[in-house]
């Protein structure tokens, strides 16, 4: 092995104990194995500037409960991934999500559109008409034998 690039080599060890490949400064070491504790406060100095920041738009996320306001939702979403306010990988998570919502939302729509078609059919009326004065009184069990026309 060439001793000459050796040299001008950190003499500490990493953790796996194999020689530092860094540069070494005057005193032998590496800038990090001189300084130990510079590393872990690089790495949280890192990690604090890439923590996303939420909703550092102002604008108030609208309730997500119609096809509409989903729809709304995507054109800000890819409106913000082109002027660089959302990562891409971030927004790439969103649209399975946003289907899943859209999905809930036409079965929720579904289930009041079946309740109310069972009212109708218990009243006998068709789901937009309301009931009538007579299916009133056959609910309410008033008007039995006593009706004079």
């Amino acid at each position: 092995m060439d001793t000459k690039g050796r040299e001008n080599r950190c003499k500490g060890r990493t953790k796996s104990g194999k020689p530092c490949g860094a540069a070494a400064t005057d005193g032998g070491l590496c800038f990090f194995h001189a300084n130990p504790n510079k590393a872990s406060e690089l790495g949280r100095i890192g990690g604090r500037s890439k923590r996303h920041a939420a909703a550092e738009s102002g604008d108030p996320l609208p309730t997500l409960d119609s096809a509409v306001a989903l729809r709304d939702i995507a054109g800000r979403l890819i409106a913000d991934v082109i002027a660089g306010q959302v990562h891409p990988r971030i927004a790439a998570v969103l649209p399975p999500l946003m289907n899943l919502q859209l999905q809930a939302i036409n079965i929720a729509d579904l289930e009041q559109r079946l309740a109310k078609l069972e009212q109708s059919k218990l009243r006998g009326g068709t789901p937009d008409e309301p009931a009538t004065g007579r299916d009133r009184d056959r609910e309410s069990g008033a008007g039995d034998g006593g009706d004079v026309d």
